[in-house]
């Protein structure tokens, strides 16, 4: 197994290599940039409108020449000179290739630049958003985790019940509601919109959190975090419920479980001294991405509903204002947390089910 590890670290690194690589790319030839949309503002336009249609003669050059105004829309009438000291500034007066290059060196020595835009370096900014999106991962899946698995258990046991059937109306449910429509509805009907005013509307804790004693501190956090996480583990639990109980129901009529209840053994030890071993591998399975899909994409619309600054709102603002170092950045980080995350749902079947032997299979 240590074998094996070792080797998933070392793919880390191309993998990286690779990702950051097509992305940088592909922002190479993106409509818009931080010069024209400094350019933009001067001359009084809508910078996302100017990004939308600046058609791509202007960003497919953007960083490979410099000094010429007429690469930037807008940009008529504006000193050639002060256009080649933003480009300066933002380090697209240099090759591509060059800049391609002190960016893995400087990503090497975990330096991600600062902001272009708040002049801060973005490993605060990431450091600063993180726990705000780890929060709301881990409540939610835990959440999710701890409805599902019991309850796809018991579906799974009393398949075809009335028990299942009503349950399976719930899953439907969660099915066809977005996560962002159910914190809507939430919002309306607990957070102030038209009926109670049981649970805060914005952030993650109250603007006197600090001078709040700890145990009032640990309340206070609760009680904001509620309702983004339940509407986050809405969507999540559905999915999972089915998947445990499919899995359940395979492994249930397969024939050592047979064997086992003609020995004698209760149902109980059947169900998780042996079914559930083998059960639960599927969904131990679904963790890493389940983690890296809470954590990185549906958290974007609850955290904006909700005010909560995380990572989700931090990508999607610098993608919006072209803050090219907080993008990189962001994608570096999310990137080798879910590198990460994959190699520990390795480990985690070898921990279940020790039979699994991954440097076996690979040999």
């Amino acid at each position: 197994m240590t074998h094996y590890i070792l080797r998933r670290l070392l793919l880390i690194i191309p993998t990286l290599l690779g990702i950051l690589l097509i992305n940088f790319v592909i922002v190479q030839f993106a409509p818009g940039g931080p010069v024209e949309r400094i350019i933009a503002q001067m001359s009084g336009i809508n910078a996302d409108a100017a990004a939308r249609t600046g058609g791509s003669s202007s960003s497919s050059t953007q960083g490979l020449q410099s000094g010429s105004a007429d690469k930037y829309r807008g940009a008529e009438g504006v000193d050639p000179r002060y256009i080649a000291e933003l480009e300066k500034q933002f380090g697209f007066d240099k090759p591509v290739y060059v800049r391609f290059y002190q960016m893995l060196k400087n990503y090497a020595r975990l330096d991600f630049g600062k902001s272009y835009y708040r002049n801060v370096p973005v490993i605060d900014l990431i450091i600063q958003r993180l726990p705000v999106s780890l929060s709301l991962g881990f409540w939610t899946l835990l959440l999710t985790y701890c409805i599902s698995i019991p309850l796809g258990i018991r579906k799974a046991v009393h398949d075809g019940s009335r028990f299942d059937v009503w349950t399976s109306g719930l899953i439907i449910v969660g099915y066809a509601v977005p996560s962002f429509l159910f914190a809507v509805f939430l919002i309306v009907l607990f957070a102030g919109g038209s009926y109670w005013q049981i649970f805060p509307l914005r952030g993650l804790v109250s603007d006197n959190w600090w001078d709040l004693p700890w145990g009032s501190r640990l309340l206070d956090y609760f009680w904001h975090i509620t309702l983004p996480v339940i509407s986050m583990a809405i969507g999540g639990f559905a999915s999972l419920t089915v998947l445990t109980k499919n899995s359940f129901l395979d492994e249930i009529h397969k024939l050592y479980v047979m064997t086992a209840r003609s020995k004698g053994l209760t149902e109980k030890r059947v169900l998780y001294g042996h079914v559930f071993r083998n059960a639960i591998l599927l969904v131990v399975a679904g963790f890493p991405a389940a983690f890296t899909s809470i954590l990185f994409t549906s958290t974007l619309l609850i955290e904006i509903i909700f005010s909560l600054n995380g990572l989700g709102l931090l990508g999607f603002e610098a993608v919006l204002n072209r803050d090219y170092p907080v993008v990189f950045g962001s994608l570096f980080i999310f990137t080798l947390l879910g590198l990460a995350l994959n190699l520990l749902g390795d480990i985690t079947y070898t921990v279940i089910d020790p039979r699994i032997d991954f440097e076996t299979r690979d040999n």
